[in-house]
C-alpha cells in the first residue's frame, strides 16, 4: 500500500515517544514492502534559509520535511497559530513536493496535524486513520480550565470524529477517547507501541561501571526515567523516599529526563529532605541509559496519567524490574506479580509498599523482569504490530469529507460528566 503518516515529530525531531512510534511503524511498514512517505517538519526555530523543504529517504521511507513559514511564531507563546502555520505548509509541501504520487491512506498521529491531515485526506479522497497517543483533558487530570486547551480538545475531537478509523496505544486510552470525544469504543483499534529489544542490551562492563558511580557503597539505586512533567508523578516518588530509605537506608533515587516539571521537584526534594539523596541525570544518550536500566535495582514509573508508557517496555527490554502505577496503558505493560509491581496513581504510601517489596526480595524481582522481557516478543513486537497496522489500513474506507459542528466543552471536569 501507499502510505502518507502526518506527524509533527520524527527522528532526529523528537519531543516525545510519538516520534519514536511513528519512526519503528514507518520503517516497519516500508521493510514489509508498503510504500510509506512520512510528512513531518524541520527543527523548532529554524526556516526556509537554515532548514528548507526536503525529500530525503531513511531506512527505507520517504522522508518529506517541511520548512516553517516566515511569520514570526513560536511554539512556546503562540501554539495554536504555530500549528495552523505548521498544518498550511504540510499540506503546500504534500500537494506539490510529490509529483503524482497518491496514498492509499493517510494516517495521523495526534491532533497537532489534525488540520494537514484532514485536508489532504479530503483533497485526495483517501481513508483517513488517526492514532490519539494522548489526550488534553487526560493531561490536565480531566480540567480544560484555559482556552489553549478548549482549543486543543476540540481539536482532538474534530480530529476523532473526522477519522475513518481511530487507534489508541492501550485498552484505557481507548475507553478515555471514547468518552471524551463521544464515539462507540467498539470500533476503535487497539494497537500497542513496540520496542526492538537489540537497542537496550549493553555490555556487562558498562552495568557494572554505571552501578559503581551512582552507588559506590553498595546501597539500593532506584532509577525514574522519561519526561519531567505533573503527570509523570516523580513528585510522588520523591515523597515516597523517605518510607522507602527508612526500609532501606541508603537507597538512592536517578531521575534521568527533561521537562517543565524541574521546577516542583526541585521543592520536592527540599520539602521532603532528600536532597542528597536524589540525583537530577538530566538528557541521557542512549546507550548511558541503557546501561543504567540493566544496573539499578528497580525502574519506578509513578504516572498519574499515561497513555501507554513505552519507557516500561524500555526497562523490560533492558532487564530491570519494574514498578509502575495502573495509569493508563500501564496497566496494559505492567501485570502486578508477575511481569513487574504495581500501585494506585498518587498514592504515596502503596508505592513505598510497591518499591519495599523489590528491594526485600530481589530474586523475584529478576524473576518478574525475565517475564516481562519474554512478554516483548509476544505482544510488543514491531513487525507484528506493523502488520495489524498495514490489516487497519486495508479494511479502512474513505468517508469524507465531510463537516462537522464545534463540540460543547463541558464545564468542570470531563471525567465526571
Amino acid at each position: 500500500m501507499r502510505v502518507l503518516m502526518v506527524s509533527w515529530e520524527y527522528p532526529p525531531v523528537v519531543v516525545g515517544g510519538l516520534g519514536r512510534h511513528v519512526h519503528a511503524l514507518a520503517t516497519e511498514l516500508a521493510a514489509a514492502g508498503h510504500d510509506v512517505v512520512v510528512l513531518a517538519r524541520h527543527p523548532t526555530g529554524s526556516d526556509a534559509g537554515t532548514h528548507p523543504t526536503s525529500l530525503d529517504t531513511r531506512d527505507g521511507v520517504r522522508v518529506l520535511r517541511v520548512a516553517e513559514d516566515p511569520a514570526h511564531l513560536e511554539f512556546a507563546r503562540d501554539m495554536v497559530a504555530w500549528t495552523l502555520a505548521m498544518g498550511h505548509a504540510m499540506v503546500r509541501a504534500a500537494l506539490t513536493r510529490l509529483a503524482d504520487w497518491r496514498p492509499d491512506v493517510v494516517h495521523a498521529h495526534d491532533w497537532l496535524v489534525a488540520h494537514p491531515a484532514i485536508a489532504l485526506a479530503d483533497v485526495l479522497g483517501t481513508p483517513l486513520v488517526a492514532t490519539i497517543h494522548a489526550t488534553e483533558a487526560g493531561r490536565f487530570n480531566g480540567w480544560l480550565s484555559s482556552p489553549t486547551s478548549r482549543q486543543v480538545h476540540s481539536t482532538e475531537w474534530w480530529l476523532a470524529n473526522r477519522a475513518d478509523t481511530v487507534v489508541t496505544c492501550s485498552a484505557a486510552m481507548r475507553g478515555e477517547v471514547a468518552e471524551l470525544f463521544d464515539l462507540d469504543p467498539a470500533p476503535i483499534t487497539v494497537l500497542h507501541n513496540g520496542i526492538e529489544q537489540r537497542s537496550w542490551r549493553v555490555p556487562r562492563r558498562r552495568v557494572v561501571a554505571a552501578r559503581e558511580h551512582h552507588s559506590p557503597d553498595g546501597a539500593p539505586l532506584l532509577l525514574y526515567f522519561g519526561r519531567l512533567e505533573y503527570e509523570k508523578g516523580v513528585h510522588d516518588l520523591i515523597a515516597a523516599l523517605p518510607r522507602i530509605r527508612r526500609a532501606h537506608p541508603g537507597t538512592r533515587l536517578l531521575v534521568a529526563g527533561t521537562g517543565t516539571a524541574t521546577e516542583l521537584l526541585d521543592d520536592a526534594v527540599r520539602t521532603h529532605r532528600v536532597r542528597r539523596s536524589v540525583a537530577f541525570l538530566g538528557h541521557l544518550p542512549d546507550a548511558d541509559l541503557a546501561a543504567l536500566l540493566a544496573g539499578v535495582d528497580a525502574v519506578v514509573l509513578p504516572s498519574r496519567y499515561e497513555p501507554f508508557g513505552i519507557v516500561a517496555l524500555e526497562a523490560a527490554a533492558a532487564g530491570a524490574p519494574l514498578v509502575a502505577s495502573t495509569a493508563g496503558g500501564l496497566g496494559d505493560i505492567v501485570v502486578d506479580g508477575v511481569s513487574g509491581i504495581s500501585f494506585p496513581p498518587g498514592d504515596v504510601p502503596a508505592l513505598a509498599r510497591a518499591v519495599g517489596r523489590v528491594l526485600t526480595d530481589p530474586a523475584s524481582a529478576r524473576r518478574r523482569a525475565r517475564t516481562a522481557r519474554t512478554r516483548l516478543g509476544d505482544e510488543f513486537d514491531w513487525t507484528h504490530i506493523a502488520a495489524a497496522t498495514a490489516e487497519v489500513y486495508a479494511r479502512t474506507t474513505a468517508g469524507g469529507p465531510i463537516e462537522l459542528a464545534r463540540p460543547k466543552i463541558p464545564t468542570g471536569n470531563v471525567f465526571d460528566r
